[in-house]
């Protein structure tokens, strides 16, 4: 068995043109998105380890934000959470894996929490 590390970014709220109901369309819904990447560990993290080591966190920000194309209306989120995976995917070729969550934040009404989770693993 080999060990893995487990970089997480946590409750980002963006807002994405996502929605199939026509209340929808044409306006950006606020999504709360979370994302764990899995890479494979270096044998020892010492307190001198560089960066190059790891993940950058940013990485994981960039592919729930800027990566996002603002001009496509993605039907379903989880179209967005297949995006941020491919995206993180391309970026970094030591990803082996991406869970991405998804709250739909604009139909909550009592504080639920309804959205997916998407888990892909580097094919």
């Amino acid at each position: 068995m080999t060990d893995s590390l487990l970089l997480e970014f946590a409750d980002l709220e963006s807002d994405v043109l996502t929605g199939i109901y026509s209340e929808e369309t044409g306006k950006p819904q606020p999504l709360r998105i979370s994302i764990g990447v899995r890479l494979k560990a270096v044998e020892h993290y010492a307190p001198d380890t560089p960066l190059s080591a790891s993940k950058n966190y940013m990485d994981l920000k960039f592919a729930a934000t800027r990566a996002l194309p603002t001009d496509v209306h993605f039907k379903l989120i989880e179209s967005v959470a297949d995006h941020i995976c491919e995206t993180l995917f391309l970026q970094d070729a030591r990803v082996e894996a991406v869970t991405v969550k998804i709250v739909k934040l604009a139909i909550a009404e009592a504080n639920e929490k309804i959205g997916i989770t998407l888990h892909r693993e580097r094919r």
